[in-house]
């Protein structure tokens, strides 16, 4: 059995639209991702009998790093964080490139700077995972809060590249809203269409529609697609020079900020 076999993940639901991460072995030992708010992840962890042993942390936001002190305060936890004074509850930081090797559960990430969303975010890649809070989402990206379209691109770029059956890990339900945005610049996209209604039969059921295969995000999400005939064409040469990719993206994060679904 690899140790990928040996792990199980759940997408902890928690304020209103976040998801916090749980990465478990069977000898009870987890993980946990962007832990914004601590009873869910208490309660998961009772029922599933499993002890919290590593904390990881994407940025800054409250809610990716609201339930860390309550969930640190009655035990020693390791919690991996990127440099920034705002993330006060860090225990080990963290640096693009560094690899994170964890002995319970055994596992690795490597480190992945992200800028875009905030100035110092971070995403985990390893064992077909990644978790990149919210620098990408399914069919989708985050705002652009602290940094440039030209650096959220990149970072967009940067985990485009990874194998595609990368699971996608992000930090919320924002699945069904996004791939309605998506029809709105690439309309013709079967691929994305599809994706839309695997995510409202989801929801209807009450289930996630994360975590997302990377492979299918390269076919459905916009971010990823800035390239594509159908949205360079959907932008139109008024809104963007059709060769200069980063205005090309600085238009379509436009178009998404005052978009409502």
């Amino acid at each position: 059995m690899t140790a990928m076999e040996a792990l199980r993940l759940w997408p902890i639901p928690a304020l209103s639209d976040n998801y916090i991460w749980l990465l478990a072995d069977g000898d009870g030992n987890a993980l946990s991702v962007d832990p914004g708010e601590a009873a869910p992840l208490q309660e998961a962890l009772a029922s599933r009998n499993l002890r919290l042993r590593a904390i990881l942390l994407t940025h800054h936001h409250p809610d990716h790093i609201g339930g860390v002190a309550a969930l640190t305060g009655q035990q020693p936890i390791d919690v991996y964080a990127p440099h920034d004074e705002r993330i006060g509850v860090a225990t080990h930081r963290v640096d693009d490139g560094d690899r994170i090797d964890l002995p319970f559960p055994a596992c690795s990430f490597e480190v992945i700077a992200v800028p875009g969303h905030t100035r110092s975010h971070v995403a985990y890649h390893g064992h077909d995972l990644l978790f990149c809070g919210d620098t990408l989402f399914s069919i989708g990206c985050g705002r652009l809060f602290e940094g440039t379209p030209a650096q959220m691109l990149e970072s967009l770029e940067r985990l485009a590249v990874l194998p595609g059956q990368t699971r996608v890990c992000c930090g919320h339900e924002y699945t069904v809203a996004n791939c309605t945005f998506a029809l709105t610049v690439e309309a013709g996209n079967r691929a994305l269409r599809a994706r839309l209604e695997q995510a409202l039969a989801a929801r209807a059921a009450n289930r996630p529609t994360v975590p997302s295969l990377l492979s299918d995000e390269l076919a459905c999400n916009p971010f990823l697609r800035i390239d594509a005939p159908g949205i360079v064409q959907s932008l139109g040469a008024g809104k963007t020079d059709p060769s200069d990719r980063i205005a090309r993206f600085a238009a379509l994060r436009r178009l998404k900020d005052s978009f409502r679904a």
